[in-house]
């Protein structure tokens, strides 16, 4: 059964997924944050979080299909 909590969490993570993968950073990163004001540790959040501030930052190339390609380990 999942709680209230969660259900509001993955409500913005969902819209916060969506703005990601639209290039709509700011959306992103203000839906992410939402996320993690309910569930301060929810890793994927996070993760999304750090990667739309970074592409805000430096903007992935137009052909970028929305995978992340890790280039450390």
């Amino acid at each position: 059964m999942i709680t209230r909590e969660k259900e509001a969490m993955l409500k913005y993570y969902n819209i916060g997924l969506a703005a990601y993968k639209q290039r709509k950073w700011d959306e992103a990163i203000a839906a992410f944050d939402e996320a993690l004001k309910i569930m301060p540790k929810d890793g994927p959040s996070a993760l999304y979080l750090q990667r739309a501030s970074d592409y805000k930052k430096n903007p992935p190339p137009a052909e970028w299909d929305g995978v992340f390609v890790m280039t450390t380990k």
